[in-house]
């Protein structure tokens, strides 16, 4: 058994020892050491990082019983003995955030009969599951009140190695899920819990929590917060979004976000009326050509980067004042080739069969009605060459 140094001490972040085993499994090269204070994934908890004889550590699992550290590289199967340095600042983050979980639910559970029934540390944020369907706000205010105020009276962590037995005589939050000696993580009139992860010294050094908001996830709901150095960086981070919103918004902060509301409305209104103007110049744009083509019983016309979509419209347009005439309408774009082939109401050919026959041309694939197909494809070939090669397949 690998001697667990994070279990001794969880500031303990550089150590030597001699390896055990060196090998490669699925997921990489790893090692396996007599003692580590590499934290392995666990509990909700993800694994520390850090490296061994200056080789980065990317992973740490428990795989039968061993921690097996995988490492972005090959350690050499001769060596006898390894110098380990942790990620400190992911450790001590994850101490926060662990240990800042445990108040949490001490206190939805205790104060106010929610009991938490996950827990999940993420990259960015840390969510837990509580057993109901429903947090007020007025609830939240005054369990994250409470929260800090725990934080700040600085209580004690301690962490107590015993029997299943004598955990019995702890007031335990849950019934313990491991049999033989168990770990008892202790904030004295807090919390009592089966733990395995790793906790700081006293609550104070949590810092500070932050609850981030709330969503249903299946019958419970789940909670999201952030505690200590992870509530500066945010706080810092959403304090820069802010300053440079308001050199953009010369507005009080608490009248922005009705500032920023009016703008996105006043937006949209601009976009709607863009919209509406450029189908009022397609339906302009579509009576021109139609006039152009003098009666052509084919009207073809190849443009540059126009959008399927518009192609689409202005055919659309067309096709209502031709009902006797055929479209082909083709947009180069810089690797690609779009285009709409119609007919008016008084002809009667498959349009899907012309662009089955054509489409090879670009390796192209498309489909629609009888009377009008839209595709595209690779631009292998001209756009005036593709137009003139499906006008042979017309029955004009």
């Amino acid at each position: 058994m690998t001697r667990r140094l994070y279990y001794e001490d969880p500031y303990k972040m550089e150590f030597e020892s001699k390896v055990i085993t060196i090998d490669q499994d699925k997921h990489g090269p790893y090692v396996v050491l007599e003692e580590t204070a590499f934290y392995p994934t666990g509990g909700g908890q993800p694994f520390d990082k850090g490296t061994l004889n200056g080789i980065e550590v990317i992973d740490v699992e428990e795989v039968g019983g061993e921690v097996r550290h995988y490492t972005d590289g090959i350690i050499s199967s001769d060596t006898q003995e390894v110098h380990g340095i942790l990620d400190k600042e992911r450790r001590i983050d994850h101490m926060q955030q662990h240990c800042g979980q445990h108040i949490i639910s001490a206190i939805f559970d205790d104060q106010f009969d929610i009991p938490t029934t996950s827990f999940h540390l993420g990259k960015d944020t840390v969510t837990i599951d509580l057993d109901t369907e429903n947090l007020s706000e007025d609830l939240l205010q005054k369990a994250e009140a409470q929260v800090n105020g725990v934080i700040h009276k600085n209580y004690p962590v301690e962490i107590k190695w015993m029997t299943g037995e004598e955990a019995k005589d702890y007031p335990l939050r849950k019934s313990l899920a491991v049999e033989g000696d168990v770990r008892l993580v202790i904030i004295p009139e807090i919390d009592y819990n089966g733990c395995g992860g790793t906790h700081p010294r006293s609550t104070g050094e949590v810092m500070a929590t932050k609850f981030l908001g709330w969503t249903k996830n299946k019958k419970q709901v789940r909670l999201e917060f952030v505690c200590g150095y992870r509530l500066l960086s945010m706080f810092g981070q959403k304090h820069r979004v802010l300053t440079e919103m308001k050199q953009l918004i010369p507005r009080p902060e608490d009248q922005m976000v009705e500032e920023v509301d009016q703008l996105i409305k006043a937006s949209k209104e601009k976009d709607k009326k863009i919209t509406e103007l450029e189908e009022q110049m397609l339906k302009y744009e579509a009576r021109d050509i139609v006039m152009e083509s003098q009666g052509n019983k084919v009207i073809q016309r190849v443009f540059k980067d126009r959008s399927i979509k518009t192609l689409q419209s202005l055919g659309k347009e067309m096709i209502e004042e031709v009902p006797d005439a055929y479209l082909i309408l083709v947009s180069e774009q810089e690797d690609q080739l779009q285009f709409v082939l119609a007919h008016g109401v008084e002809i009667n050919q498959n349009m899907n069969d012309v662009a089955k026959q054509t489409m090879p041309l670009i390796e192209g694939k498309g489909g629609g009605k009888p009377n009008f197909v839209q595709g595209g494809g690779k631009r292998l070939i001209d756009g005036t060459d593709f137009a003139n090669r499906v006008k042979e397949q017309l029955s004009v």
